[in-house]
């Protein structure tokens, strides 16, 4: 969910495609200048020369400043190796090497040595065949040793994903692409940043073979290319992209192109497209040269910048995207803004006015595109056999993973440090060994622990827990907000030894420090990836997000009460935990103050779909800085209008913006926006709206309730050979029936999403074969235990659906609701996020 939505942002301010190109030896110099670094190249030949200069020409300061020069070689060396012993090697042209096989950083993770590391054992698993072969082989390696498993935003690296066995999607597709660029395979992560109809973002590979980019679904291999379970939602695009690391110019239509990267639009591979252009203007109707624009999405219950573009000297940009429906934001330097919305497909040229007090509409309707998928031939011969062949690599996964501390290993352990150890997963040594290692101080121990997420006990390393279980500071955490963690503590302690008694009786002498020893990157536009704070320290040349991080990392080191706020993400200190925290101001002079609030307070009636709107789920929060929206990030699982907003929250001082939004079965959305001041010590109420189609329910076709399936026990593993009929099942009413593909990423999500619900009516759901029901666990989804299980035997039910629905494919899952008299009320096929509330509001309805 937010897991997703954190970590494939592409809303970062970029330079538009005017921008003057340079040559490599005047982007390597201008970094140099930047950072101030030295390479030294004695005993690296030509082409190593050239390869190290590119990586350090566009590379975000984190991989300078973090990294030592040996690090690129090694990996420098092992890829033009590589390049010599593949057969395919040589074939491969330099634009396409350089950009998509040289580089080591796919995404946001922290870079490891995976492709040195993996090359041998891969090198003998594609040994004699084709490239295209050769791809597939490696994505069913890479679905031997990692699945899918939903976490956080942090992006774990090849090898801690293949060390813990899962990964979502912006994992499992950086592990794909590091591994097929370690056999010299040209690869780039595709993805959408926001799905269209429904929440939710993916990710997932492409890989060029001979000429042609072909993509596949990261450790979700299928018999052929171009296939995989999202090319129906892919279809419903509105947007697709990938960057290409440096100043590349392909084939492709650029979109942007930064100091470090080149946005690349590749949605006319997925998607019907369209293009539109669009004029911003002020009130005097003159074009606003430089005006940002961003491309907003309506998703999660906002509208979040999937895209942002800047206007030419006649105020124009365009933008190519699937045939929908997008929100067009428009600011300038000043804080004026405008909005349109725009339908690609329908809408060839918009004009956008930007003011000061530009207002917003009541009500919005949003429609995605429609789906038109392509799907490749696929025999049933060719089917089952990667079916088994999957299922043989579960087998070896399983085997790995049956190494892991279970909750049943667990009780080997003293009972507080079992959770601890079962969450580790293939990290358990570490957490044991930390265990062992401190005996006589289990407070800090376990209160140091509890300051990881999931993610970080499965990949926190002995030198990071030792750092701060020594330390003389009582600031526990070694975690800022979601980067990569490092040791700092004893660093820091020692870095800052004469100031911290000054820094502690003053922080503000501290934020003195960072302004006058730190230099800003000029490019406010570059990759902001967290640097490590030694990093910043040793090199003095930083972002404003590691800026941050620093002088969090920096005040703890030395006692100082110092977080990055999660929702808001200002940072702040306090002299005392009783006292209130402070604002750091970067930019203000003078003393830092305490914020200035004020408390909203949300009315909201409930109407027949929702009777507690969530974060996230139906509304969302944003500030407008600058003519610009700032989400307010809350936790995903805690804020709800009833717990929250209904009594009154406290907000900063400020202009903010609702916004709220119904998504219908269809995925088209009925929003709502709102802006309000919030006011020093005052109460703001406004309402929220949660707009429905008050025409209620219709019936969309038919199904035979007396349908039969096998009926089967998930835990014995067991199937009834006499059929017996849905109806016989579920009595008369309505009641959910859904046809499941276990493993596979949309049924999961599907599942997960029913276990978070109370659903009153009957549930089947239906296997596919034997196969499956032996794969499956219930136990991993948390679902009720009264649920119906059986198998579609010859995948009968699942055929009568798709011909009575006119389904364009047989994706699954399948869910509709049904009642005893043969109709049907509600279908939903594919990937949705928030299918159990779709069904729990639906039946509502239908009381």
């Amino acid at each position: 969910m937010i897991f997703h939505r954190l970590i494939l942002s592409i809303a970062i301010a970029c330079i538009g495609l005017n921008a003057m190109s340079v040559t490599l030896d005047e982007a390597f110099a201008a970094k140099q200048k930047l950072v101030g670094f030295k390479l030294d190249f004695n005993g690296l030949n030509s082409q190593e020369q050239e390869a190290l200069k590119f990586i350090y020409a566009y590379a975000p300061l984190a991989d300078v400043t973090d990294y030592e020069q040996d690090f690129y070689v090694k990996n420098i060396r092992q890829t033009l190796q590589t390049r010599e012993e593949m057969p395919w090697g040589k074939s491969i042209p330099e634009n396409i090497f350089r950009h998509f096989v040289l580089p080591v950083r796919v995404n946001n993770e922290a870079l490891d040595n995976s492709r040195i590391v993996l090359y041998p054992e891969l090198k003998e698993r594609v040994k004699g065949m084709s490239m295209k072969e050769a791809i597939l082989e490696v994505n069913h390696w890479c679905h031997e040793h990692v699945t899918y498993q939903p976490s956080d935003g942090r992006t774990s690296t090849p090898l801690q994903s293949i060390k813990t066995a899962t990964g979502r999607c912006g994992e499992e597709s950086t592990l794909t692409v590091a591994t097929l660029r370690a056999v010299g395979i040209p690869a780039r992560q595709v993805y959408t940043p926001r799905w269209a109809h429904t929440d939710d973002n993916h990710a997932w590979v492409e890989a060029w073979a001979d000429g042609k980019w072909y993509f596949m679904g990261a450790c979700e291999p299928e018999a052929v290319l171009n296939l995989g379970w999202f090319n129906a939602p892919a279809s419903r695009a509105l947007l697709m992209h990938t960057r290409a690391f440096g100043d590349y110019n392909g084939t492709e239509e650029v979109v942007l192109k930064t100091g470090n990267y080149t946005e690349v639009n590749l949605v006319d591979n997925y998607a019907e497209t369209a293009k539109a252009e669009f004029t911003v203007v002020d009130r005097q109707g003159k074009p606003v040269k430089g005006a940002k624009v961003e491309f907003k999405i309506y998703n999660y219950g906002e509208l979040y910048s999937a895209v942002t573009k800047y206007a030419d000297a006649n105020g124009k940009t365009s933008l190519t995207a699937g045939k929908g429906d997008m929100i067009v934001w428009a600011s300038d330097s000043k804080g004026q803004f405008g909005w349109s919305k725009v339908s690609f497909g329908k809408d060839t040229n918009l004009k956008i006015v930007i003011s000061k007090d530009t207002q917003l509409p009541q009500s919005i309707d949003i429609v995605p595109p429609v789906e038109k998928a392509y799907m490749p031939l696929v025999s049933p011969e060719m089917a089952s056999m990667n079916k088994a062949r999957l299922a043989y690599e579960d087998s070896v996964r399983n085997a790995y993973t049956s190494t892991f501390i279970t909750e049943e290993k667990a009780k080997a352990y003293p009972e507080k440090a079992r959770k601890y150890l079962v969450k580790s997963k293939g990290n358990h040594q570490t957490i044991a060994d930390f265990f062992a290692k401190y005996p006589q101080q289990e407070a800090r121990a376990y209160a140091l622990l509890d300051g990881l997420s999931e993610k970080d006990l499965r990949d926190v390393t002995m030198e990071v827990l030792d750092d701060n279980m020594t330390a003389t500071s009582s600031q526990l955490s070694p975690r800022v907000e979601n980067e990569p963690l490092h040791p700092y503590k004893h660093f820091f302690a020692r870095a800052f030894e004469r100031e911290a008694q000054m820094f502690k009786s003053n922080p503000e002498a501290l934020v003195k420090w960072v302004k006058e020893n730190l230099h800003l990157n000029p490019d406010s536009k570059a990759l902001r990836y967290a640097q490590d704070p030694v990093g910043v320290y040793r090199y003095r040349v930083t972002d404003e997000r590691s800026r941050d991080i620093f002088f969090v990392a920096v005040a703890r080191s030395i006692d100082i009460d110092a977080r990055k706020d999660a929702v808001t993400g200002k940072v702040q200190y306090r002299k005392d935990k009783n006292l209130p925290w402070v604002d750091v101001k970067w930019n203000v002079q003078g003393e830092a103050k305490v914020a200035p609030q004020g408390t909203l307070v949300l009315r909201y009636e409930a109407n027949p779909i929702v009777d507690n709107p969530k974060y996230y789920s139906h509304f969302s929060l944003s500030k407008m800085e600058n003519g610009q929206l700032e989400l307010l990030n809350y936790d995903e699982n805690d804020v709800s209008w009833g717990n929250t907003f209904k009594n009154g929250a406290k907000l900063d001082v400020g202009t903010y913006v609702l916004v709220s939004g119904t998504r219908q079965a269809d995925g088209s959305v009925l929003a709502t926006t709102r802006k309000f001041e919030i006011k020093q010590g005052k109460t703001t109420e406004i309402d929220l709206v949660m707009r429905y189609d008050a025409k209620g329910i219709s019936v969309i076709g038919n199904f035979d309730s007396e349908s039969k399936f096998n009926k089967t026990d998930v835990h014995a593993c067991t199937v009834n050979s006499e059929p017996v009929s849905i109806l016989s099942q579920t009595g008369r009413g309505y009641f959910v029936l859904g046809i499941i593909g276990v493993g596979q990423e949309p049924s999961n999500h599907a599942l997960r999403d029913i276990a978070k619900v109370s659903i009153e009516r009957p549930v089947v759901l239906l296997f596919e074969d034997e196969v499956s029901v032996r794969k499956f666990q219930d136990n991993d989804f948390g679902l009720p235990q009264n649920i119906i299980y059986g198998i579609d035997q010859d995948g009968k039910i699942a055929s009568a659906l798709k011909a009575e629905l006119k389904l364009p494919s047989a994706q699954l899952p399948i869910f509709i609701i049904g009642d005893t008299f043969n109709r049907i009320v509600f279908h939903s096929q594919g990937y949705t996020i928030g299918l159990g509330e779709q069904l729990q509001n639906t039946l509502n309805r239908l009381k």
